[in-house]
């Protein structure tokens, strides 16, 4: 939101009360608080009728400061809260000297604060200066209709960029944008988005949470160009500075204070198919869409039924169509068989024809209006009503209805919608409905992932989210949402899930080939490379079906051969989605994360790694031309075996059954002995194929097995001579390969072969 008029004016009717002077600062623990007056204090009658702005300042963990700004502090708090995580104090110091600033370290962040004058708060990691805030900048804000702000402004510094903010379509640096965190249905080419997530991160080695659930407005360099601001309504602000330096430090400090991503079986990295959204489907028609799938030779981990598997103007009601699906249960068994899990679609909202609408509403389970009637409108669903999961007791109902899909074979839901939350409602618990707009999507997929982890297993857990905020990382995987069937809504897909990676969020999938309309066969093969080549893969669309054989053959061919080559790659992907559970750095990761000092690699949009050690780059063109940057050293492509030098850019052209899939030098890639499935043993049979490997390599690669303990490989370079050794449950076939050459196979615990 914008409060100025130029540099020098305010819009009408907008009044700024800014901390001008310094008063006092008082030091607790392991905290400071500075009151600071509106005007300077040049007497003692100064300090009548006079506003003061209180800032206070903490550290709830090692490298984050946690910035408190209010007005009037009686307000009521009704909720919600981002769950964070336990605060800590524990090493934080606190400094206010007689003659200088006062500090607060924690780790390697330190804030200064100005002890007399105007407001000015510096910070800085590892003693260089990352950002700031003044007196110009931080105001309390009253607009001409009487509405109260809290605006922050921190500083941005010489060629710095802005990341993150959720899963956001437009321009992937968010210098120069505008931007509501509000969450919307808005589809894949608009500045709405379904998630929304007030967290930037910056290439300057720092980054930023707002602690508020609601409506957040950023102004990254759009109405003061040299600051970042946001602004929030009310007479409070809170928000955290996160240390870095490193783009992955910040994200490893920011996940552990909001919630790191679960684990996900690796049977969900496998290929997803849908039946569509529109189309026309029964048991005839799946069946033989597992069939076509099988006689062709394309591996299927997942089927997933969307909407109409329940019938018309009943959703959701969680009851199969039984002109459709007259025998569910007995259809659920039959998948299990052909080795397959089931995923079915869901939403949070009770259309007036089901069955559960009364039974929600006598219940006191449906959200509800100031008057005390049902929440409703007629978009979507007719006579639509909400659930409302600030009630425990309508959590469990809500829950005990899918309880019975997963007795009955489900495995999996697609938690659709939840964006478009009403504010002019009540909620059981009181919250306040401008917050709950966001954060009513956390309840809905913490609703539905608790209860697949309390009947499934940790670890088994896995919905299909649309919409999320802060902490939504918890609850993966996390789709795009609907995109058109182009080559700029494939290229507007990958900027959304690259600023989702950046805003904590560990795994992300897309509707291969778009949802809305027909992709030609050009577009979907392009993206078909891309989604397999994605950390979850789903062949999704709204009117047609997404069967790869509806297109052309070569769509066959080009299924299969990304297909397997995903599910060769498990040993490799599976240590990947490890390290996203662990220290919440994503599976498909943003060149800066790879690449932070790189100033070209950090800008780009149309490629990332996959993992640290694949570069990915899609092909948005029918003929096959595509750009690639290659940062330095020798890479190597994974399908062919050619070698490209970087840092510069390649222009290539690729078929349809190719891109730049490149594989960084120095690395030790372990490759599965399997292309029929992603849940095996993906130590047995592995072959490291080592790319190079410099005089001095040592490195660890640790492959999970079924029995719980890992398979270690220890790979070191010394000279001309390449050692392998093998410790932990080591399995009884395992081979060393330089590349894609012919693979050594082992003969014991040791490999011993010559540099390449």
């Amino acid at each position: 939101m914008k409060f100025t008029d130029g540099y020098w004016m305010t819009r009408p009717g907008v009044s700024l009360l800014r901390p001008l002077d310094v008063a006092e600062v008082v030091a607790g623990e392991s905290s400071l608080a500075v009151y600071a007056a509106t005007a300077p204090l040049t007497k003692r009658g100064d300090t009548l009728n006079r506003p003061l702005v209180t800032v206070t300042l903490d550290s709830p963990a090692e490298g984050v400061v946690g910035v408190t700004v209010e007005h009037h502090r009686g307000g009521v708090d009704r909720g919600p809260h981002y769950a964070l995580a336990a605060p800590s104090s524990e090493g934080v110091r606190v400094a206010v000297p007689a003659d200088g600033p006062a500090t607060l370290t924690s780790g390697p962040l330190t804030a200064t604060v100005a002890t007399s004058g105007p407001w000015t708060l510096d910070l800085a990691v590892d003693g260089r200066t990352v950002t700031s805030s003044d007196s110009r900048g931080l105001a309390l804000v009253t607009d001409g209709e009487g509405r109260s702000y809290v605006r922050e402004q921190l500083s941005l510094g010489v060629a710095e960029q802005i990341y993150g903010l959720g899963e956001r379509f437009t321009p992937f640096l968010r210098n120069g944008q505008s931007v509501d965190v509000w969450n919307a249905d808005g589809g894949t080419a608009s500045e709405q988005a379904y998630k929304n997530v007030p967290f930037h991160l910056s290439s300057a080695g720092y980054g930023v949470f707002v602690d508020h659930p609601g409506h957040v407005s950023y102004e990254i360099g759009s109405e003061a160009v040299s600051r970042t601001q946001f602004s929030v309504e009310g007479q409070r602000l809170r928000y955290y500075v996160i240390a870095g330096p490193d783009p992955k430090d910040v994200l490893r400090r920011y996940t552990a204070l909001t919630g790191r991503p679960a684990r996900v079986p690796d049977w969900s990295y496998g290929l997803w198919l849908s039946t569509s959204f529109t189309t026309q489907y029964d048991e005839d028609t799946v069946m033989s869409f597992i069939d076509g799938m099988a006689d062709r030779g394309l591996p299927l981990s997942v089927f997933h039924f969307d909407c109409f598997w329940m019938r018309q103007f009943h959703w959701c009601d969680f009851v199969w169509d039984p002109a459709t699906f007259p025998d569910p249960k007995g259809m659920l068994d039959r998948l299990h068989d052909r080795g397959l899990q089931v995923c079915v679609w869901i939403n949070p909202y009770i259309a007036q024809r089901s069955h559960l609408f009364d039974e929600g509403r006598e219940l006191g389970y449906l959200v509800t209006r100031p008057d005390g009637s049902v929440w409703q409108w007629d978009m979507w669903q007719a006579g639509m009503a909400l659930v409302d999961f600030t009630n425990p007791d309508a959590v469990a109902w809500y829950q005990g209805k899918l309880r019975v899909l997963l007795d009955m074979g489900v495995d999996a839901f697609k938690t659709d919608f939840g964006e478009r939350i009403p504010t002019d409602v009540v909620w059981h618990d009181g919250s306040d409905p401008e917050r709950m707009h966001n954060y009513y999507a956390q309840l809905f997929n913490r609703t539905v992932f608790d209860l697949l982890t309390e009947v499934r297993g940790e670890g088994e857990a896995v919905v299909f989210a649309r919409s999320a905020t802060a902490g939504g990382q918890q609850f993966p995987v996390h789709w795009g949402g609907d995109c058109e069937s182009t080559f700029p809504a494939m290229a507007e897909s990958l900027r959304g899930g690259l600023s989702l990676s950046l805003s904590g969020f560990g795994y992300w999938s897309h509707d291969i080939g778009g949802f809305e309309g027909t992709p030609d066969p050009a577009i979907f093969k392009r993206w078909l490379a891309f989604g397999l080549l994605s950390s979850h893969s789903r062949l999704h669309g709204s009117s047609s079906y997404r069967v790869p054989w509806a297109f052309d053959e070569e769509a066959v061919d080009v299924t299969r051969r990304f297909t397997e080559l995903k599910l060769s790659l498990m040993p490799y992907l599976s240590a990947v989605g490890r390290e996203a559970h662990e220290t919440g750095v994503p599976v498909m990761r943003p060149m800066l994360l790879e690449f932070p000092a790189d100033r070209t690699a950090a800008t780009v949009d149309t490629q990332y790694t996959l993992g640290p050690s694949l570069l990915v780059a899609p092909v948005f063109s029918a003929e096959g031309d595509v750009d690639v940057y290659v940062p330095e050293g020798a890479w190597t492509s994974l399908l062919d075996g050619s070698v490209v030098e970087g840092p510069r850019w390649h222009r290539q052209r690729h078929g349809f059954d190719s891109l730049p899939l490149l594989v960084r030098p120095g690395t030790v890639l372990p490759v599965g002995a399997r292309t029929d499935r992603p849940d095996y043993d993906h130590a047995e049979g592995v072959t490291l194929r080592l790319f190079g490997l410099a005089d001095g390599h040592d490195s660890v690669t640790r492959i999970a097995r079924p029995t719980g303990e890992d398979a270690v490989f220890r790979v070191t370079r010394r000279g001309d001579a390449v050692r392998v050794e093998a410790s932990g449950a080591v399995p009884a076939t395992w081979s060393v390969a330089h590349a894609l050459s012919e693979p050594v196979p082992s003969a014991g615990p040791v490999v011993e072969l010559p540099a390449a």
